[in-house]
């Protein structure tokens, strides 16, 4: 029983450590980026991303998805929290 109980609380743990992070220049309101942020971040997921490798089809991954591959690929892009707010934005506002 405590092995579900500390499964499930890892897993828990896990899953909130991959939201997008919060903006610091945002105010503690959910952050919406504008249509010109999210035009920006498409400017630098087809630069920045692509830069290093085939970009990925936006529509293929749910904002879930996106939020995992941001977390891990945004560092190595040395992209802002901004910045990453941006790209975020844009990948899941693609539609299918």
């Amino acid at each position: 029983m405590k092995r579900i109980i500390l499964a499930g609380s890892l897993a828990a743990v896990a899953l909130l450590s991959c939201t997008p992070k919060a903006s610091t220049a945002a105010s503690p309101v959910l952050a919406v980026s504008t249509a010109e942020q999210i035009a920006q971040g498409k400017t630098i997921f087809e630069n920045s991303c692509g830069r290093c490798h085939k970009l990925p089809d936006p529509a293929k991954h749910t904002p879930v998805q996106w939020v995992g591959i941001m977390n891990s690929m945004a560092p190595k892009a040395k992209l802002t929290d901004e910045q990453h707010q941006w790209v975020y934005d844009y990948v899941v506002s693609v539609k299918k």
